[in-house]
């Protein structure tokens, strides 16, 4: 039997004569009865395949967009990402915007994937996050009886290779400031604030007056990827800047132009990295370099878990990975730590032969 429990709701997936069936245990509050409902689940697949009962057509009556419309509701009652769920779900209901549920089979989601990867360029990460998010909206449909069946199950993840942490270099750090001040002289204080404090790009572009405090230095979000508050010093440069900033809206980082914070930095941020000769670089590797830089100063890695507002360590981790020095370090003490217990139980056979005569 294959239970598994999910937001605190079990569900049951099993294969008869071919056939992959996942539903949720409706009423299950525990292992025992979860493995209960399955076998009835079990036993009426097996009769409608039998012919003993009808076939149920409950998904040829709902539509796909039935479906998207409900995760739209959970999307913002749950997610702080919901402005860019809803992007991707406008993606979704252009692509299956005439389609029923029961239309949705393994070819035509891997007809969706091949239009993700070769129409729209994406990459297999956010493919597999499209996946994800599909697989999300049949759970919904599931636990909200409209469906029965979630075909996302059969839909296989794509290969996502490890990505090298990237992050600046002190001569690249110096020829990027360089093309900013003079294409971009704005982004050269959002590139500042970036490399000082770990903040997200989304972070930084709705970072409000009201989160920093300047009489005891320190940044406060309030709205995380995490959803927890976190405290952020403020320093020595990032300080002067906060200082010489026009305080013309709510928002510190401003469109003159507009006086609405900027949206996004791609083509700006990409027109320097090119001017200045860097390559393989995103605004989100500026975070990178400052966990990074912390790291090879060393820096606790607990101290740099709650700067970024990681919710585990194990993310926090790649940063020790990616100082070479340390693990010279470490290797150089294990060393030193197995001659020293070589000398140890040479003095100590030294004594015990001395015993012996």
């Amino acid at each position: 039997m294959s239970i598994c429990i999910k937001h605190n709701k079990y569900y049951c997936r099993f294969q008869i004569n071919g056939e992959r069936h996942f539903y949720l245990c409706n009423g299950a509050t525990t292992k025992q009865q979860a493995e209960k409902i399955e076998n009835a689940l079990k036993y009426k697949v097996q009769q409608i395949q039998n012919g003993v009962l009808p076939k149920e057509n409950k998904q040829n009556k709902v539509k796909m967009l039935t479906l998207f419309n409900l995760y739209e509701v959970y999307s913002k009652q749950n997610n702080k990402g919901y402005s860019k769920d809803i992007y991707n779900l406008n993606i979704l209901r252009a692509y299956f915007k005439n389609d029923y549920v029961n239309d949705i089979t393994i070819n035509k989601l891997e007809e969706f994937k091949g239009y993700l990867l070769n129409d729209r360029h994406l990459s297999n990460a956010t493919v597999n996050r499209y996946r994800a998010m599909l697989s999300k909206i049949f759970n919904l449909g599931i636990q909200n009886k409209s469906i029965t069946v979630n075909p996302i199950i059969d839909l296989k993840k794509l290969k996502v290779k490890n990505i090298k942490t990237r992050y600046l270099t002190l001569e690249e750090e110096y020829r990027l400031y360089n093309a900013v001040s003079k294409t971009y002289q704005y982004l050269k204080d959002i590139i500042t604030c970036a490399l000082q404090t770990g903040m997200r790009k989304g972070e930084i572009l709705n970072l409000k007056w009201s989160n920093i405090d300047m009489e005891y230095r320190f940044i406060e979000l309030l709205e995380t990827k995490s959803g927890k508050s976190r405290r952020i010093p403020i320093s020595d440069s990032l300080y002067n800047i906060f200082n010489t900033l026009p305080v013309t809206s709510e928002y510190v980082f401003i469109n003159p132009e507009t006086n609405k914070p900027y949206t996004d930095l791609k083509k700006s941020f990409r027109t320097v990295l090119k001017q200045a000769g860097i390559q393989d670089f995103r605004f989100h590797d500026l975070r990178h370099t400052f966990a990074t830089r912390l790291a090879e100063c060393n820096v606790d890695l607990i101290v740099i878990k709650e700067l970024l507002g990681h919710s585990k360590i194990d993310t926090t981790m790649r940063y020790a990975h990616a100082v070479p020095k340390r693990k010279i370090e470490a290797i150089t003490i294990l060393n030193s730590y197995r001659e020293q217990r070589e000398v140890i139980k040479n003095g100590y056979r030294m004594d015990t032969e001395k015993m012996a005569i």
